[in-house]
């Protein structure tokens, strides 16, 4: 197996998550939480959707289409435009409400565009340095487990919440 089929069958189990959590459910589901300090189903993929869309831009040298096709005019959050969630309070994630097809949208042109760049990665690629902000310095292969395991953690928690909306 090829380092770039390892990473699209990686991406593609993401996005079978993605989707399985948020298809059918109206935005008053997505913005359940369990609890004041809880995360919703919305604010999990929108944060996981920019996270992946930052990372991957910044580790191929590209824009991220957030920016470039106009994601953030259409979620039309309270937010500065290059806001990923990180360290959000309660209030903001309250304020990420979206339409399930919204956020699938998003998500998927961010896959799509995260595919046509490891589609072609190659073992050697995986060593090559992105970030230098950090010591050691981040290679790509380490940015893109750390995007896999954020998109994995934040899809399970959105699949986690849609059970409980579910069971209410």
């Amino acid at each position: 197996m090829k380092s770039s089929d390892l990473l699209l069958d990686a991406f593609a189990r993401i996005q079978e998550t993605v989707h399985e959590a948020v298809e059918g459910l109206s935005e008053d589901d997505l913005t359940v939480r369990v609890d004041a300090d809880a995360n919703s189903i919305a604010w999990l993929v929108w944060h996981l959707t920019r996270i992946q869309d930052d990372h991957i831009a910044d580790a191929f040298g590209t824009e991220q289409i957030w920016h470039t096709e106009g994601w953030a005019a259409r979620f039309g959050l309270p937010f500065p435009e290059p806001d990923t969630g990180y360290g959000h309070s309660r209030e903001q994630v309250a304020a990420v409400r979206a339409p399930a097809h919204l956020l699938l949208a998003y998500y998927d042109a961010v896959h799509t565009h995260t595919l046509a760049h490891v589609g072609s990665v190659t073992a050697a690629d995986l060593d090559r340095i992105v970030d230098t902000r950090w010591d050691p310095p981040v290679t790509l292969g380490v940015r893109l487990v750390s995007v896999l395991t954020d998109d994995n953690q934040h899809a399970g928690q959105a699949s986690y919440v849609r059970g409980v909306v579910e069971r209410r």
